[in-house]
């Protein structure tokens, strides 16, 4: 699991979308190394998208830390996050490998 910051000091949709686009190049470094990187807001949003705005807060975390208790290990990037601490702490209780992204991911 990739694990960052989304809407977490996002001030609008363009911070967003600028996290989202952080989690997905850092999954594209992970899937290059023979991982299938998973990341909880790519697999949330389509649902919220189907269920309403209103539903946000119910489904992003709820499907983020579902996912967290099928992943293997987790690889932690960006800045603060409530959400995405939770899914570290996920992934500690379970005595699972948790990962701290450096700044730029070496090729190959």
């Amino acid at each position: 699991m990739v694990a960052g910051p989304y809407s977490a000091g996002a001030a609008d949709s363009e911070a967003k979308a600028a996290n989202l686009r952080a989690l997905n190049e850092v999954a594209v470094a992970v899937f290059e190394r023979g991982h299938l990187p998973i990341i909880g807001v790519n697999l949330a949003l389509p649902i919220i998208e189907a269920a309403g705005p209103g539903r946000y807060e119910r489904i992003m975390m709820s499907v983020s830390l579902a996912l967290a208790e099928r992943c293997d290990a987790v690889l932690r990037i960006g800045g603060p996050s409530d959400g995405a601490d939770e899914e570290v702490a996920r992934f500690r209780r379970r005595g699972l490998p948790v990962y701290q992204a450096i700044d730029e991911v070496p090729p190959g």
